[in-house]
C-alpha cells in the first residue's frame, strides 16, 4: 500500500510541535517550582537586613528600604555566632566520622564474616530506626548526669553518633551486600588479613555509601535543637540552634539580626550544597538503587 508522504510529513510537523509545546509547559513549571523554593531564601536574607518596623509589616515582602548590615555585626558579636558555629562544626564531625568507623566495621562484622547471631545482631542494630531519638532524651540525661559528661562536646556526640549508627548499618548493608564475595576471597590467597582485605578492598567500595550516610548525619546533628539545649547550659559549649534561640527576649525582641543569624547558619550549608551537589546527588541515587 502507497503511504500519503505528505501527510506522514504533517503528522510528523505535528509530533514535534506539540513536544515543544510541552517542553516549554515543562519549563515553566520547573521555573516557578525553582521560585517557590528560592523564595524562602531570598525572604530569609531580605530579613536579615530589616528593621522591627519593617519585619512587622512595613515591608514585609519587599527589598529593605535601609540596608542593616549592622544586623550582622550584632549577632556576631552579641549573638557569638562564630563560637556557636565551631561548636556545631565540631559536634557535627566528630559525629560523622565516628558513625562512618562504627557502621562500616559493624556491617563488615554481619555481613561478611561468619558467625552466630550474625543476623540477630542485625535486627538488633535495625531496632534503632524506630525509636524516635527524642524519646529518649530522659534516660540519656540521667546517664550522662551520673556520668558527669553534661556540658561536654560528647553529651552531644555519643548520642548523635548512637541514633545515627542504625541508618549508617541499613545503608552500609545494601551497598556491602553488592560487593562480590569473591573479592574477599581473592584478598585472601594474596595473604591478606582480615584488617587488611577490610581497609584496602572493601572501604574504597563504599564511597557512595559513604557520602550518603555523611550527608544524613549532617543534616540530624547541624539542625538539632532539643539536646543541645538541654544536655548544654555552657554558653561557651552552644550550638547554632541553641545560640539562636537564646537570641530571642523575654520581652522584646529584635528580629534583624535572628535573621542574620539564620543566614549565618544556613547559608553555609547551601554554598557547601552548591560546590557538591554533582557527589550528594550521585551519592543518593546510589543509595536508592542498592538500598
Amino acid at each position: 500500500m502507497a503511504r500519503n508522504n505528505d501527510g506522514r510529513l504533517l503528522d510528523q510537523y505535528q509530533v514535534r510541535k506539540t513536544n515543544k509545546f510541552l517542553r516549554g509547559m515543562i519549563y515553566v513549571g520547573l521555573v516557578i517550582w525553582a521560585l517557590i523554593d528560592l523564595f524562602p531564601i531570598y525572604w530569609m536574607f531580605t530579613f536579615s537586613l530589616k528593621s522591627n518596623e519593617e519585619v512587622y509589616g512595613l515591608n514585609v515582602m519587599g527589598l529593605p528600604k535601609e540596608w542593616l548590615w549592622s544586623n550582622y555585626s550584632t549577632a556576631m558579636t552579641t549573638g557569638n555566632m562564630p563560637q556557636y558555629f565551631v561548636n556545631s562544626l565540631i559536634v557535627t564531625v566528630a559525629t560523622i566520622v565516628i558513625s562512618l568507623i562504627a557502621a562500616l566495621m559493624a556491617t563488615y562484622a554481619i555481613t561478611r564474616i561468619v558467625w552466630k547471631g550474625s543476623s540477630l545482631m542485625n535486627s538488633f542494630f535495625m531496632l534503632g530506626i524506630t525509636i524516635p531519638i527524642h524519646a529518649s532524651i530522659v534516660p540519656i540525661f540521667i546517664t550522662l548526669s551520673k556520668l558527669h559528661m553534661t556540658n561536654s562536646y560528647w553529651s552531644l556526640i555519643i548520642p548523635y553518633s548512637a541514633f545515627s549508627l542504625a541508618m549508617a548499618i541499613l545503608i552500609c548493608t545494601g551497598f556491602m551486600n553488592e560487593i562480590p564475595r569473591d573479592l574477599d576471597e581473592a584478598a585472601y590467597i594474596d595473604g591478606c588479613g582480615l584488617w587488611q582485605t577490610f581497609g584496602m578492598i572493601i572501604v574504597p567500595l563504599m564511597k557512595p555509601a559513604l557520602a550518603t550516610i555523611s550527608i544524613y548525619t549532617f543534616l540530624q546533628c547541624w539542625n538539632e535543637l532539643m539536646f543541645a539545649n538541654v544536655f548544654i547550659s555552657k554558653d561557651a559549649l552552644k550550638t547554632l540552634p541553641v545560640g539562636i534561640q537564646a537570641l530571642s527576649g523575654r520581652h522584646t525582641t529584635d528580629w534583624g539580626p535572628i535573621g542574620a543569624a539564620l543566614v549565618i547558619a544556613t547559608f553555609p550549608v547551601l554554598i557547601a550544597y552548591v560546590f557538591m551537589s554533582k557527589s550528594i546527588q550521585e551519592s543518593f541515587i546510589a543509595g536508592a538503587v542498592k538500598g
